[in-house]
């Protein structure tokens, strides 16, 4: 046999061979890759994304897309090849196993997590749609969860209204941990509470909550994160909200907390008259709090292909994930920086006029 075809053969029968092993060999790794995009204006699984009764509502038309990233599940053992694959296309990205589920977290945790945050951003979304309508909102602190095993449990229960802390005011969640610290390990807190079936009772009859109780609880010591130790009960303060009237999101299948500004600006779309877009392909992502700031997110690189994949021209992308955004800009997509639903506003009044000279893009000073 001559030794270029002895030498070929060998040198195939070994890239045979470690392809093969890179079947067999499993890395500790993850796929991300760009998920389904949806239209908050419009219908998904035969019904509207957005539903809004007792208040008037406006045709809305465009795009207002939010998008999503698929993940491998958490049991899901991906081989060598896989990953070499992965890290060899564009439209893939492949990071450590950890960094999505860390700490051994299972499916069904990351599953429990996504949704619970699915439902905060649903309701900071409408929040901060409304505030920028200036339509007035009732608001209260409330008991947000409650640490097992802690002096707070089954005393305090998640949903009870916190009017105030040892006789002051309580006006933000922040308050009530000002005011807890202030107390040693061991001493006593007072919390005046409506119960949260009280609440509820009072919101359904269209009446103000006024059956208050005080409850005292002792608290217990726990080490802050700079290693000091402070008084606690073992709660976690929220904000709850009455609105003047009812929107429904509904979306399912969809997870975490990255649609928020996406539906703020479809709920704020269809209670104005006129087309935000300007009939413009709007896509976008970023977490958004009751104040109307949007926050980052992750994988930003797969949603920006995703978007740009079903026809976006424009994507909304939160200002701290700018930088990575703008190294890998897919084709024809303009990247809009935003911080606020202010800025995201402007920017869509600038893209509907057609005069986008001014936009703040990413990669640009």
């Amino acid at each position: 046999m001559p030794r270029r075809t002895a030498t070929l053969l060998a040198s195939t029968l070994m890239l045979i061979a470690l392809l093969c092993a890179g079947v067999f060999i499993r890395v500790p790794y993850s796929e991300l890759s760009p998920g389904p995009t949806v239209n908050t204006l419009g219908d998904h699984g035969g019904e509207p994304v957005l539903q809004i009764s007792g208040r008037k509502t406006y045709a809305a038309t465009g795009h207002l897309n939010m998008t999503t990233v698929r993940v491998t599940s958490a049991n899901y053992k991906m081989n060598l090849v896989e990953a070499v694959a992965g890290w060899l296309t564009h439209d893939s990205k492949i990071v450590p196993h950890d960094t999505l589920y860390p700490n051994g977290k299972t499916e069904e945790q990351s599953t429990q997590e996504n949704a619970e945050e699915f439902s905060e951003s649903q309701e900071s979304a409408k929040v901060a749609a409304l505030e920028a309508l200036d339509v007035p909102l009732q608001s209260w602190v409330i008991v947000s969860t409650v640490l097992k095993g802690s002096p707070a449990e089954g005393v305090l229960h998640a949903g009870d209204v916190i009017k105030a802390v040892d006789g002051t005011t309580v006006k933000e969640p922040a308050d009530v941990a000002k005011l807890v610290t202030k107390h040693k390990a061991g001493e006593k807190v007072v919390f005046t509470i409506v119960p949260a079936a009280e609440q509820a009772a009072a919101e359904k009859a269209k009446r103000a909550a006024d059956k208050t109780q005080d409850i005292t609880i002792t608290t217990t010591r726990s080490a802050a994160d700079d290693g000091a130790e402070r008084a606690i009960v073992g709660i976690s303060a929220g904000t709850d909200h009455t609105f003047p009237f009812t929107i429904d999101i509904k979306l399912a299948d969809v997870g975490g907390p990255s649609a928020g500004l996406m539906f703020a600006l479809g709920i704020y779309d269809k209670l104005t008259p006129g087309s935000l877009t300007g009939g413009k392909f709007v896509a976008g992502t970023g977490t958004i709090d009751d104040d109307g700031k949007v926050g980052p997110i992750g994988g930003i690189e797969m949603k920006t292909v995703g978007a740009r994949d079903k026809g976006a021209q424009y994507f909304l992308t939160p200002a701290d994930n700018c930088a990575a955004a703008a190294k890998d800009t897919p084709e024809g997509l303009t990247l809009v920086k935003v911080g606020t639903i202010g800025d995201a506003l402007s920017a869509l009044k600038d893209i509907r006029s057609g005069d986008t000279g001014d936009l703040p893009k990413c990669g640009t000073k």
